[in-house]
């Protein structure tokens, strides 16, 4: 038997023996590709109401739960009557009631992990930023139900838009706009958590003070001096008095330039952070 001693010579035509096996470099994603595979995470997210509908009865009982105990519990006290409470509070409301909702996002992310969701994507031709940005964009698509529940409820109970249609759309492309770049933070830490019954204790150590230390629930001037100095800087207050004045009227553009900067940071800080741990821990 006589050997082929031109199979240890190169052939151009395959590929060297060190690189068999190995993997292949990842495909440079453009921001349209990006942005397709974002909208189609966000589709996976939102199919499962399909499967799961008691998540809407969720979305739904948490916001009209606030507008009734904060309207009725507190409106007397603070404002003197209900109705004069819920045309100053429901703006709160509903920022905080948006912020709170991110708490899903680092939920259902902690779950993909825990169940090894992640590992799966690793294998497909797609950003890493991919499932990250679709599941907060699904989840701003819920909270939008959320926040129009909040807004009928107040309405019924007595809540009286002054303003104008623009103006509410804009309250709401305001409130979007803030929730996503915030979610950055919830999509954080659902990626350090370790399970997602640990989420809801760390995210709530972290919103709680955030928007109860606002002026959402109770004026400003009522707060002790000390407290005064942050509520005036916290991107609740701001966010708050933007959609009262979109809502209801008064002072919009400082208050709304500063919720979208808010915003910004939030995400500018928060985004690459959530990406780096993604990629250290699967």
């Amino acid at each position: 038997m006589t050997l082929d001693r031109t199979a240890d010579r190169t052939d151009p035509a395959r590929p060297a023996d060190t690189d068999l096996g190995a993997p292949a470099a990842p495909r440079r994603v453009t921001p349209a590709q990006w942005a397709s595979q974002s909208l189609t995470m966000a589709w996976r997210s939102l199919v499962q109401i399909k499967h799961n509908p008691s998540e809407l009865l969720d979305l739904s009982i948490q916001p009209i739960m606030f507008v009734l105990l904060f309207t009725f519990v507190f409106g007397g006290a603070i404002y003197g009557s209900a109705d004069a409470y819920l045309q100053f509070a429901l703006g709160g409301l509903i920022a905080q009631n948006a912020l709170f909702l991110t708490i899903y996002t680092a939920t259902g992310l902690a779950t993909d992990l825990q169940k090894g969701t992640f590992d799966r994507f690793r294998s497909l031709p797609i950003a890493r930023s991919a499932p990250l940005s679709g599941r907060i964009v699904g989840d701003v698509v819920r909270q939008l139900w959320s926040l129009v529940v909040l807004l009928v409820v107040g309405v019924v109970l007595g809540f009286r838009i002054t303003t104008s249609p623009v103006a509410v759309l804009a309250a709401f492309g305001l409130l979007v706009a803030f929730t996503l770049a915030f979610s950055w933070t919830s999509v954080l830490l659902g990626v350090l958590a370790r399970d997602p019954e640990k989420v809801q204790i760390y995210g709530f150590t972290v919103l709680f003070p955030l928007t109860f230390a606002s002026n959402a629930f109770a004026p400003t001037q009522t707060m002790p001096g000390w407290l005064q100095a942050w509520v005036a800087i916290n991107p609740v207050t701001r966010m708050a008095d933007a959609l009262r004045g979109l809502l209801v009227g008064g002072p919009v553009a400082a208050n709304a330039i500063a919720t979208l900067l808010w915003g910004v940071a939030f995400a500018a800080v928060f985004g690459p952070l959530a990406v780096w741990a993604l990629r250290t821990r699967v």
